[in-house]
């Protein structure tokens, strides 16, 4: 089953109205003292119904939990729609400047701070999930993917594990770059991270920029299952058959 709400982020977009979603195995019906490990997702409104999403197609996970019976909660909101570069700048974890973009502004940091300390501590005491860090996931999509990566680092004692699919790390490749090297994380840190291999052209030498950041990770003891996705676009609809794939790893050997 599926709950959806209004809600403002004060701290990131003033006043305006967002959709907030959780989705709870249908288990719960059976077994009301049951508890799930959660999966937070960025860009909510295109996560579970066609109707909400921006380009009139979702990633399709409802359709994808419930036929799957995959017994786990996700709890994801709406992005920002101001048309001033506001997802751009609330899912950047850093200042950058790009073509077609111009100046934009990183509070991804900001997001991420209100999503810790004042979503996830909602979600955990109004639905039944298992709160620890073993059982906390994050994922997302182009920038909520660079949002996953960081989220997977910079809280590292929040998030075990994270899917980042088609991410944007074409945005502010030195101080990426500097931020992995920086980080300290769980020997059990997995994230799974795709791009599809038709938008590899879209940013020049995106082919050796996601090998880097895959080679780098690695380094750092993340535990990286990497992929280029056969004839995969920049679109929800082929994320969304990209979900049997990064599921398989967020519960690989999960206890």
């Amino acid at each position: 089953m599926l709950e959806v709400w209004k809600m403002t982020i004060p701290e990131l977009s003033g006043e305006e109205e967002r959709r907030a979603y959780v989705y709870i195995p249908n288990s719960i019906r059976k077994e009301p003292d049951r508890r799930y490990p959660v999966l937070y997702m960025f860009d909510g409104h295109n996560v579970f119904y066609d109707s909400h999403a921006t380009y009139g197609t979702s990633w399709g996970m409802k359709r994808y939990m419930d036929r799957s019976k995959t017994q786990m909660i996700i709890a994801a909101v709406e992005c920002t729609h101001d048309p001033d570069n506001g997802r751009l700048s609330e899912y950047s974890p850093f200042d950058f400047e790009a073509g077609g973009f111009g100046k934009v502004e990183g509070r991804g940091r900001e997001t991420m701070e209100w999503m810790v300390n004042c979503f996830k501590p909602f979600v955990d005491e109004n639905f039944p999930t298992l709160p620890q860090r073993e059982n906390t996931f994050i994922a997302g999509s182009s920038m909520g993917g660079l949002m996953s990566v960081y989220a997977l680092l910079e809280y590292n004692e929040v998030f075990s594990r994270a899917a980042a699919l088609s991410p944007s790390l074409w945005i502010a490749r030195g101080a990426m770059e500097r931020m992995i090297a920086g980080a300290s994380v769980a020997p059990d840190t997995v994230l799974y991270m795709d791009y599809g291999q038709r938008e590899l052209g879209n940013h020049r030498g995106m082919r050796g920029k996601f090998a880097r950041a895959t080679a780098r990770l690695m380094d750092k003891g993340v535990l990286v299952d990497s992929r280029i996705v056969p004839a995969g676009e920049h679109c929800e609809a082929s994320w969304e058959r990209q979900i049997p794939f990064f599921m398989n790893t967020l519960l690989y050997h999960f206890d």
